[in-house]
């Protein structure tokens, strides 16, 4: 055994013991009470972009890019384009590293602000994006990306538009199935079923009606989806607790 195996060995060992650690796990949760309430994750860029995501989540999501390898990112929700950015930077890196050359990403959404696609549209790495304006569970929007994916060979999801439970509950039937096996369809902000519900005073989401809601009735129906818990337990902090899911079959 390398000392790098050894290494993830101690790493696994690790990771379960912080997800048995209640009182860790409670004091994150407060922390991120805190946090969430000074809008603490719009306050990161990617390459110049708005990110609007946890450095956490980043780094996730970084790490599963790496092991899926996908020639094809689904994402659902642009905002000022900083997770496309994200995305594509590291499909030009893997392609540096002997990845697939033709990987791009795909983003939806209802709204794409004339500031915003022009600021993506002029960054370096639009080369590898599309983007698509329109409702993400609207039939002919859904046809049009499936028709993108139809000669993709792995293909990783991002969800993270609309937050109530129906819309969710929607694009996870819509575009979980295009998840290829052993890759990730992320639900992100399903940490709202655990916030309190003040926090969402102008939302039409909030605790019982949110990402994670919708993804606990995808999956009761769904067994070839599995909630990698590792990521939760590793994590502590996330916008997307039990929302990795892994395609198993």
């Amino acid at each position: 055994m390398s000392q790098y195996e050894l290494f993830k060995r101690e790493c696994e060992q690790e990771i379960l013991d912080l997800g048995h650690d209640h009182s860790l796990k409670d004091a994150s949760k407060d922390w991120m009470n805190k946090a969430n309430a000074k809008k603490y994750s719009y306050h990161f860029e990617w390459m110049g972009r708005p990110i609007i995501q946890y450095p956490q989540d980043i780094m996730a999501m970084q790490e599963l890019i790496w092991q899926v390898q996908p020639d094809l990112i689904i994402e659902t929700g642009i905002a000022h384009g900083g997770s496309l950015i994200f995305f594509a930077s590291m499909l030009e890196l893997n392609a540096a590293c002997g990845g697939p050359n033709d990987a791009e990403v795909l983003g939806v959404d209802i709204d794409i602000r004339p500031h915003n696609r022009e600021a993506i549209e002029a960054h370096p790495m639009f080369r590898r994006i599309s983007m698509i304006q329109g409702s993400s569970i609207a039939p002919e929007i859904i046809a049009q990306v499936q028709a993108r994916a139809a000669d993709k060979k792995r293909i990783l999801i991002s969800l993270d538009s609309n937050h109530t439970h129906d819309h969710v509950l929607a694009e996870l039937q819509a575009y979980a199935s295009l998840t290829s096996v052993g890759s990730y369809c992320v639900v992100f902000d399903t940490v709202i079923e655990d916030m309190p519900a003040e926090m969402f005073p102008d939302r039409p989401w909030g605790p019982g009606d949110n990402p994670k809601t919708a993804l606990r009735s995808y999956l009761k129906e769904h067994p070839e989806f599995e909630i990698d818990r590792q990521i939760n337990n590793k994590l502590l902090i996330s916008v997307a607790p039990d929302g990795y899911l892994k395609r198993m079959k």
